[in-house]
């Protein structure tokens, strides 16, 4: 999807179409969306608001509502798979198709790429980009080339000329320490990394990743299309730090607040989860992620910060400097199918009543009703 958090909010506030806006922080925190007029200024995503405001002071910021945006990516992976049903999801706004099947039923794959943009705008009024190749790896950045709204796609015989001109960041999984490096070398596009000795690449980043790097540049990547179970529910949230921080303290709470949003989320949709997965982006855009499947499903925020923090721990983070963390609960079950285990020195009335009743007076006097005590120092993030 093109801008997808913006293009979200532009459905309902069509006013401001054509106009500078960004999701996220409007004074402090950080910028998640940008639109394209926002971009024009040096407006990006992943920038302090305050940065951005500076950029460009005439803006419109808008306060991110994570609930439609999950909404209409259900909406645009429910189109993919009326396509076909090798679709895997990447991210709440990008996916991948496999449609080497679909020619004889949707004709050619150009037909097939206009075909889902024409879908995902008619009916979730949204625009988005395809990119179409032989490989993951270029028809992620062929749909990089395509925005916004368009379409590229990129022929078996095409993949050397689309790839060697292009700057070595705009290779997916470069990064900007990544490019740093590589220029230090100076090494500046794809071309010039593909003509450079694959083990010279191996001495300065590994065995592993200078091998992957000299053969992305060369356009190989025989990843396939992994196809995510149609089934998959899963409640999660995620939070951006204003500055990338190696406070684990200030991380603990802020993974306090995120288990908190999942599981009044979890809550109002009356199910319960029992694998907790928490995220970590860091300085430098790595993301990782480890899982933890709980003894019995839950929908209560103590155990799934407290299974946040056991991950958390497991990773024997020594001053990290992150930049984003996230919490998904995965196995997600209705929860009046299940009968709840409770610990064996939890009180008969425990936490799981004392947040239905907080949800009950959250929804009558609103969101600042109630609160956790270590939840009302001032936040971090945007």
């Amino acid at each position: 999807m093109d801008a997808f958090y913006v293009a979200v909010e532009l459905r309902r506030r069509p006013d401001l179409r054509g106009k500078p806006v960004w999701v996220g922080g409007a004074i402090r925190g950080v910028v998640l969306s940008a639109s394209y007029e926002a971009r024009a200024y040096g407006v990006e995503g992943g920038m302090s608001s305050t940065r951005a405001r500076r950029l460009c002071p005439d803006a419109i910021a808008i306060t991110p509502d994570y609930d439609a945006y999950e909404a209409a990516s259900q909406g645009v992976f429910a189109i993919f798979s009326t396509i076909t049903p090798s679709v895997e999801r990447v991210s709440l706004d990008e996916g991948f198709l496999d449609i080497t099947g679909t020619r004889r039923l949707l004709g050619e794959p150009e037909q097939v790429g206009e075909l889902i943009r024409a879908l995902v705008a008619d009916e979730q009024g949204i625009p988005c980009s395809v990119g179409i190749a032989p490989s993951k790896l270029i028809a992620k950045m062929a749909s990089n080339q395509a925005k916004p709204d368009g379409l590229v796609r990129v022929q078996p015989g095409e993949v050397i000329p689309f790839l060697h001109p292009l700057a070595v960041e705009k290779v997916w999984g470069i990064g900007p320490a990544t490019t740093a490096a590589l220029n230090k070398l100076g090494l500046y596009t794809v071309g010039d990394v593909a003509h450079t000795p694959q083990s010279t690449l191996q001495r300065a980043f590994g065995a592993r990743a200078g091998a992957e790097l000299w053969e992305f540049a060369w356009g190989i990547d025989g990843r396939r299309v992994v196809a995510t179970e149609a089934s998959e529910r899963s409640v999660g949230s995620q939070e951006t730090f204003a500055k990338d921080t190696d406070d684990l303290e200030a991380v603990a709470t802020e993974l306090l607040r995120i288990s908190a949003r999942v599981a009044s989320r979890m809550r109002q949709a009356k199910v319960v989860g029992r694998t907790v997965t928490l995220s970590l982006r860091f300085a430098d855009f790595r993301t990782v992620q480890k899982s933890v499947t709980l003894a019995y499903p839950t929908d209560v925020t103590s155990e799934v910060h407290t299974a946040a923090l056991r991950l958390l721990s497991a990773f024997r983070l020594e001053r990290p400097r992150l930049r984003r963390v996230g919490i998904r609960v995965e196995q997600l079950v209705d929860a009046d199918q299940v009968a709840t285990q409770p610990a064996l020195d939890e009180p008969e009335r425990g936490w799981r009543e004392a947040e239905r009743a907080a949800d009950a007076a959250i929804a009558r006097f609103g969101p600042d009703a109630v609160s956790r005590a270590r939840l009302t120092r001032r936040r971090a993030v945007g």
